[in-house]
């Protein structure tokens, strides 16, 4: 009986150290029990583009529970940032994200290589020499920001055909933020969507030189409306833009297309689309390496320079959400699942590419010819083009 016993009890344990291989290797346990995780906000979850970035926090607490503790500072300026980053090393914290624009976590990084520091990338990367436990990330976001212009442009389209405009009257506008490459890409991949659609289109941009103000932003989309334009976007924060377009609806039809958050609450009469970079992918993965002890550039699926990740469709690290069906024309999802399928196989060159040429705003002697076509996000996960094309893209004066 004990000789049954005996047995009975090694079989017991063998089976569990074979169940917890089997867990190591799905990544289930990992290498740790625990991890304590800091995110640093810019703004707070009032603003579309935290509330965007704060889902991958969401998306980290559901799949490790209690398993991870997380720590949040909000509404953190850029250059006031040294404090609460070194607090929640204090806290122990063995990762922290951080969705603004500063270059104190770099510095920081060097201080406390034993904590990972992963930053949404706010400048070229490619030449930059990084401690290894530093990291930059971000989603492809021309690429939703073109297949957003295609629904936009399917819905002039439709206005034209039915006499509401004419084919001259065919004039988007956006409210932007800074006159940054990654605005100027976002903007311009957008237009290029709207014109795959609707070639004669052209758009009128206003910046407000902040990211967040609701006053400001509205004001700019309303003075965009009152000359004319029948699209509204924004790469700003607030849902300013959103409601100009919703109160403008009731002189004439006029339709926003949405960036991070969706505005089919406060605009569900003029929202058309809106498309998002998705952080989770990159988030999630990074923790899942550090809980496993392994380097998150050996984790995270996407496309790796260094410590550098971008990525888009083709990852789940970009996405379109809820296209208003009212609103919307006919066939737009159609239009818009056929450029997705594009860019998921790898296929991007086309978006920045046709008979097109563009000016450094900031230097007229740098110029470009898409004819010969640019890709984007090539070398790094910052977008890069910074040209304001001739002919169909006018910066409005304050």
């Amino acid at each position: 009986m004990k000789r049954v016993y005996g047995l009975t009890a090694l079989t017991c344990l063998i089976i569990l150290i074979i169940f917890a291989g089997i867990l190591r290797l799905m990544n289930i346990t990992g290498g740790r029990d625990s991890l304590k995780v800091g995110f640093i906000y810019d703004n707070d979850e009032s603003t579309a583009y935290t509330y965007n970035f704060s889902l991958a926090k969401d998306a980290v607490e559901k799949k490790y529970g209690d398993r991870v503790e997380i720590l949040t500072c909000s509404n953190v300026l850029d250059d006031e940032m040294d404090e609460p980053l070194r607090e929640l090393v204090g806290e122990g914290c063995d990762i922290i994200f951080f969705n603004g624009y500063s270059d104190l976590v770099m510095k920081l990084a060097f201080e406390y290589p034993g904590v990972q520091f992963c930053q949404t990338s706010y400048m070229d990367m490619s030449d930059v020499k990084v401690p290894e436990n530093y990291h930059t990330f971000k989603g492809e976001a021309y690429q939703g920001r073109y297949v957003s212009g295609i629904a936009a442009g399917m819905k002039i389209k439709q206005m034209i055909s039915e006499g509401i405009i004419t084919e001259d009257q065919a004039v988007a506008g956006f409210v932007a933020a800074f006159p940054t490459s990654e605005v100027i890409s976002g903007y311009t991949a957008f237009l290029l969507g709207v014109r795959s659609i609707v070639p004669q289109a052209v758009m009128r941009v206003r910046y407000t030189e902040t990211w967040s103000s609701y006053a400001l932003e509205k004001n700019a989309a309303r003075e965009l409306i009152d000359e004319g334009c029948i699209i509204i976007s924004q790469h700003t924060d607030t849902i300013g833009p959103a409601i100009a377009c919703e109160s403008a609806q009731q002189e004439r039809q006029v339709y926003f297309v949405g960036y991070n958050q969706s505005m089919s609450e406060v605009a569900p009469s003029s929202s058309l689309i809106t498309s998002r970079i998705c952080w989770e992918p990159y988030v999630v993965s990074a923790v899942d390496a550090v809980m496993a002890d392994k380097k998150i550039e050996k984790v995270v699926s996407g496309d790796i320079h260094g410590t550098d990740v971008c990525a888009g469709f083709e990852n789940g690290w970009v996405e379109m959400i809820d296209l208003n069906q009212q609103a919307a024309s006919p066939g737009t999802q159609e239009a818009m699942d056929k450029a997705i399928e594009r860019f998921k196989r790898g296929d991007t060159g086309f978006v920045f590419k046709g008979d097109y040429t563009g000016v450094d705003p900031e230097d007229p002697s740098d110029t470009i010819d898409l004819r010969n076509g640019y890709i984007e996000n090539a070398q790094t996960s910052y977008p890069l083009f910074h040209y304001i094309l001739n002919d169909v893209i006018r910066i409005e004066e304050k």
